[in-house]
């Protein structure tokens, strides 16, 4: 017996190799998959108004700039729409009511898109999103580009007034539509009004727990702080191509939350 399982185990060193035999390589198609699973969960809508109430800053940022270098809003239409009133009365006295009519035109366009851009391809979904926000991104680097490589002056209606005022008008709407996606119809970034009368309607304005006091609060003052720093820009040097560069970098902000926000927990 003893003879037999010495025999076994010679038999076994036999077999065993000298070297250790190489680690098999890592799958390739691994780091793929997790980014492909990261990328098609849905977000989770819990806290993304911080991400709307965030983008109010860009808001104002643009508006306040815009309306001082063009003369025109690029993304409240209730102001733009006044303007075009004013230019259908009197269209020979200035040319604000073109450039309003035009930024009314483009941000129903980039309405019609974006809303079928997210109901078509998900809502919530994590990519779609940030597909989103790097379409916006785009409009507004191709409109920095031309405002600050260009040499033409601001008062006419030529295509480096234009052409920015479009894109960046088109790019708002998807910030608006964002909002409807994530079911926070009252954080548009591109309307106050309504925002004032349903804060100092609430019945509960002054309870201590309020969560929609409290983002109706938020967004104003927001707004507010973006379009006092689109008018220090458009006052300074750098002028109009300043708050849009800073508009640039401050939607790279929110691209970068919604690729790594929190996933919804029916996904993970």
């Amino acid at each position: 017996m003893n003879n037999l399982n010495s025999h076994r185990r010679n038999a076994a060193d036999e077999e065993t190799p000298l070297l250790p035999r190489p680690a098999k390589p890592s799958d390739p198609a691994r780091p793929w998959n997790r980014l492909k699973k990261h990328m098609m969960v849905n977000v989770h809508k819990d806290w993304a108004d911080l991400v709307l109430l965030f983008c109010y800053i860009i808001t104002g940022l643009l508006d306040s700039s815009a309306v001082f270098i063009w003369g025109s809003f690029v993304s409240m239409q209730t102001g733009n729409t006044v303007y075009l009133g004013l230019g259908l009365i009197a269209p020979n006295e200035g040319i604000r009511w073109v450039k309003a009519l035009t930024s009314i035109t483009f941000f129903c366009l980039g309405s019609f898109f974006f809303s079928r851009f997210h109901r078509h391809l998900s809502p919530r979904r994590r990519w779609v999103l940030v597909a989103s926000y790097l379409i916006q991104l785009v409009l507004i680097l191709l409109a920095a580009l031309i405002v600050t490589l260009g040499t033409e002056s601001s008062n006419g209606l030529h295509w480096q007034v234009l052409i920015p005022l479009a894109s960046v008008a088109f790019q708002s709407s998807g910030q608006a539509v964002t909002s409807r996606v994530l079911q926070y119809g009252g954080l548009t970034s591109v309307v106050l009004t309504s925002n004032y009368c349903d804060l100092f309607s609430d019945p509960k304005l002054f309870a201590l727990t309020n969560v929609e006091r409290n983002r109706r609060t938020a967004a104003p003052i927001l707004l507010l702080i973006g379009a006092v720093f689109g008018g220090l820009w458009a006052h300074s040097s750098v002028g109009l191509a300043g708050a849009l560069w800073t508009a640039f970098a401050l939607k790279a902000v929110a691209v970068g939350a919604w690729l790594f926000w929190k996933a919804d927990p029916e996904d993970e």
